[in-house]
């Protein structure tokens, strides 16, 4: 391996977030539960979340927006103007959360800072993923912060090129095998997946056993040192 750059996700990579979203999602299926079991108010959130996302892109307030449109859906517009202000309200505690670093996360920075360039490469909403960055207290690791509206082949083509690198110098460590490993693979470069113990819907792909001699799996982030 030639690496001269390690990019890191954020969400449930370095910090706690998914988890998060699981809470707000089931308080609000108890705030529908008049109109729909929590089971189909989950199917009819994600439909909407994932039709709103070339409009809203990821993070909180896309989430806020995607829950008071199902909520208007599922109660065929009758739902009450203050299960509307809770959600408005479950967003904003979301956005004001602490961060919450994942366990040796500022170990591997710390051990990796001085031997390659880092970055953090995460998809979400600019002024959130900005807001927590700072909040997390690993800013000054990083060489540069790239907060992308999507995460495919030619985003990270795109960020190869401005990290003035060639592919196979770039490595991704990341939660998600659908936007964290396999575009990077398919581009030339490396990856590192560390898998979390709960993945969003639309993150999840078939389980993929595949071999691949830039890919790595581990179960903890301090495990890739033995590696870099």
């Amino acid at each position: 391996m030639k690496i001269k750059v390690i990019a890191f996700d954020a969400d449930d990579t370095l910090w706690v977030n998914e988890p998060y979203f699981r809470e707000v999602e089931e308080r609000f299926y108890e705030l529908l539960s008049d109109f729909l079991s929590a089971h189909n108010t989950s199917r009819e959130l994600l439909k909407v979340e994932l039709a709103n996302i070339p409009l809203y892109g990821y993070g909180i307030k896309a989430f806020m927006l995607s829950m008071i449109e199902t909520a208007i859906g599922i109660s065929d517009g009758k739902i009450h103007i203050q299960v509307i202000e809770k959600i408005i309200e479950e967003g904003k505690i979301m956005l004001n959360k602490p961060i919450e670093l994942l366990e040796g996360v500022k170990e591997v920075l710390w051990h990796l800072k001085d031997k390659y360039r880092l970055v953090v490469a995460t998809k979400g909403d600019l002024l959130d993923q900005e807001r927590k960055l700072k909040k997390s207290g690993l800013e000054s690791y990083f060489h540069h912060i790239e907060i992308m509206s999507e995460k495919k082949e030619d985003d990270y083509k795109k960020l190869i090129r401005h990290l003035d690198i060639k592919s196979d110098e770039f490595l991704m460590v990341g939660n998600s095998l659908k936007s964290d490993i396999l575009p990077v693979l398919n581009i030339g470069g490396s990856a590192f997946h560390i898998p979390y113990h709960i993945t969003w819907e639309h993150e999840r792909i078939e389980a993929t056993d595949f071999e691949h001699p830039h890919f790595k799996q581990f179960e903890h982030i301090q495990a890739i040192l033995n590696y870099l």
